[in-house]
């Protein structure tokens, strides 16, 4: 799940991002809401964390105008206002949740699973493809009835490409997907995870296969035999 965070507090921001980078989430982040802007225009993102004192405008009118452009992302309203009025207001802008600070990051990260899984777009709770199995919430995935312990970039890919099983999916639209803007990557950081990712499902007699389409990307089907 790739997250938005407009926050800005820097101490704040860096907290947050680590917390749901080690929770399985890839969270870029902007300090004005006109660079959040800019973000959504260019990225796609599962969801928005929405602070609301921002130093170029206020929160609020930033989510009133997504709404009203008919942005559907799911937005979750993170801010000190504490008032009940000031929740209100918020949800009948539009934000699909409320946090108010100080909160537990276990919290932030739940409330952001329960919101993806409201979606009417989001697929099944479980995603099940021949016998791989995955869960959102735990992380956990199974094969057949045993156990896989994956690596956190290992599942995050393996949810990736579970969700778009029988689609082609380029390594740029992955690593958008798993990886926050600017982070140092290698050229070959895809091709090495997929790797990884393949021998993994092999050792564990998947029967799905994560099939290379040179030149383009990656596809997972299930093999029959």
């Amino acid at each position: 799940m790739k997250i938005l965070l407009i926050e800005d507090n820097h101490r704040l921001a860096s907290y947050v991002s680590v917390g749901l980078g080690k929770a399985g989430f890839a969270v870029d982040t902007m300090a004005t809401a006109s660079d959040g802007e800019e973000a959504m225009a260019v990225g796609a993102y599962d969801a928005v964390i929405l602070d609301l004192g921002l130093p170029d405008r206020d929160g609020m009118d930033l989510l009133a105008r997504m709404r009203r452009d008919g942005d559907s992302t799911i937005v979750l309203v993170l801010t000190a206002r504490d008032a009940l009025d000031d929740r209100v207001k918020g949800l009948t802008a539009g934000a699909d949740d409320y946090l108010v600070k100080p909160f537990a990051m276990a919290e932030l990260a739940a409330r952001l699973r329960a919101l993806e899984r409201r979606q009417p777009h989001a697929l099944e709770l479980v995603l099940a493809r021949g016998n791989v199995r995955f869960d959102p919430s735990s992380r956990e995935v199974r094969v057949g009835d045993r156990a896989v312990p994956l690596r956190r970039r290992e599942g995050d890919a393996l949810e990736y490409l579970l969700r778009r099983a029988g689609r082609v999916v380029s390594r740029t639209a992955m690593e958008e997907a798993l990886y926050p803007a600017g982070e140092e990557l290698a050229s070959n950081a895809i091709d090495v995870l997929i790797h990884r990712l393949r021998k993994r499902m092999q050792d564990a007699e998947a029967d799905v296969s994560i099939v290379t389409m040179r030149g383009v990307g990656y596809m997972l089907s299930v093999r029959t035999s």
